[in-house]
């Protein structure tokens, strides 16, 4: 039995988490107020069954109820049940552009309560569910397409064992918020400086053979390796359900790329569970 608490910022994809959830054989409730999951949590427990459940706690909730949710996590583990929180996250313009395009009311918004306004309100609000949250995605930047891949891959077949999500990114268009560790390769030979290769991928053969040729890429590459070997053990240790790693260069379409893929493959080669996301790659 697992229980996954969904939450986050309002147009920040919560009902297509939920969603894809249910899709992926969980019992989800929408909108639980945040004062009856400890006894939601126990009637669970005492079920027996192998039922895995989803429910979703937003900023609908009472901001005294909000404050309360610490300590019925804590209640809730003190008793035994363990939980998983998934805290979805965009950046203001984007909640702002999704708002207008959609024509939709914010549930803080008012006649005294503008958009901008409510957002910010909204994110002190969720503060309580934010810091303890498991996993964090910042869906700024990710399609439905992604945003459902990243829900299913990532929660429902995870099972769990640690999950681990490589992302390569271009700092040009920002570092990502979500990530635990990042790594920057923008001091890493770049082959958009070699006309033949700019136009590729670090997919690529062409370029994966000019960074495999490179002393650096190869140095770079050997210590992020040790360095996941090392410690991805301590995290699951310490029952780390998920574990976000970028790797970014200039555009995020090389150096970033090539590093991502060749990470993936080696903790596959050790039966670690990974997911990969190019982000600035179609």
């Amino acid at each position: 039995m697992r229980l996954i608490i969904v939450s986050g910022l309002s147009g920040s994809g919560k009902s297509v988490a939920l969603a894809t959830l249910e899709d992926s054989g969980f019992y989800c409730i929408d909108n639980l107020p945040v004062d009856l999951l400890d006894a939601f949590g126990r009637h669970i427990a005492e079920s027996g069954d192998d039922t895995d459940y989803a429910v979703g706690i937003d900023a609908r909730n009472r901001p005294l109820s909000l404050g309360r949710f610490p300590g019925i996590l804590d209640a809730l583990a003190d008793q035994g049940i363990s939980t998983e929180i998934v805290f979805l996250d965009a950046d203001d313009d984007t909640l702002l552009k999704r708002f207008s395009e959609t024509r939709r009311r914010h549930p803080l918004s008012g006649p005294d309560m503008p958009l901008n306004e409510a957002i910010r309100g909204e994110r002190q609000r969720l503060m309580p569910l934010n810091e303890r949250a498991d996993l964090t995605v910042d869906t700024s930047r990710t399609t439905l397409h992604e945003l459902r891949r990243i829900i299913r891959t990532r929660l429902a077949e995870s099972g769990n064992h640690l999950s681990v999500q490589l992302e390569s990114f271009g700092y040009k268009h920002g570092s990502p918020t979500d990530a635990d560790f990042v790594f920057d390769s923008r001091c890493l030979p770049n082959p958009h400086w070699q006309p033949d290769l700019r136009a590729l991928t670090g997919r690529d053969a062409a370029v994966s053979d000019f960074l495999t040729d490179s002393p650096l890429v190869s140095r770079y590459l050997k210590q992020i390796r040790s360095f996941m070997d090392d410690w991805l053990p301590v995290f699951e240790a310490e029952n780390r359900s998920y574990l976000t790693v970028g790797i970014g260069c200039t555009g995020g379409q090389h150096r970033s790329v090539y590093l991502i893929e060749a990470l993936a493959t080696h903790l596959r080669d050790q039966a670690i569970s990974v997911t990969v996301r190019h982000r600035e790659l179609p």
